[in-house]
């Protein structure tokens, strides 16, 4: 069935859309997009908190998505088991479940809407633009997709509730 729906998504394939989509994943290698969003929210004091908010989802979701998750399902990519694709970036090294660039978008839209920033708009948008980018890529499948946004939107709600706690403590002392 995901193969399926990955053959059907190749049917999508034009010129303009293979350049599209190859750079609106390359916004989500390594999370730069995201690390630079909350760099430069942490540098305005006006949101800070904000950008706090951001950076923390970051790093709850590396660790769950890379340190934890990934390695213990060891999933193969789509390309490993179909190799007759004509593939329009490099291959992705590690494992495909879930995926990361989704995990952390959808991890930034989180954390900036629980942060009550208008951001999280225009950034939500970002985040499915990406993870549709990492399908019609063929890195992988649209379970590791769905995995990776519901994993993410975890990770921006647990660095909500670590930094309420923190705000909390931080009064009493």
């Amino acid at each position: 069935m995901e193969f399926m729906i990955l053959d059907w998504i190749q049917t999508l394939r034009t010129p303009w859309l293979d350049g599209f989509m190859v750079f609106v994943s390359s916004l989500g290698n390594f999370g730069a997009v995201w690390i630079i969003l909350a760099v430069v929210l942490l540098l305005i004091p006006k949101y800070r908190r904000v950008g706090a908010l951001l950076a923390c989802a970051l790093l709850i979701d590396l660790v769950v998505c890379n340190v934890l998750l990934k390695p213990l399902v060891a999933r193969s990519r789509p390309y490993d088991l179909n190799q007759m694709m004509e593939y329009l970036i490099d291959r992705p090294h590690g494992w495909s479940f879930p995926s990361g660039h989704t995990a952390a978008s959808f991890a930034a839209t989180t954390a900036l809407l629980l942060g009550r920033s208008r951001l999280w708009i225009p950034c939500g948008i970002l985040a499915v633009l990406i993870a549709f980018s990492r399908l019609y890529l063929y890195v992988h499948f649209p379970t590791d997709v769905l995995g990776g946004a519901a994993v993410g939107a975890l990770c921006g709600v647990l660095a909500a509730m670590v930094l309420r706690a923190w705000e909390k403590r931080k009064k009493l002392e």
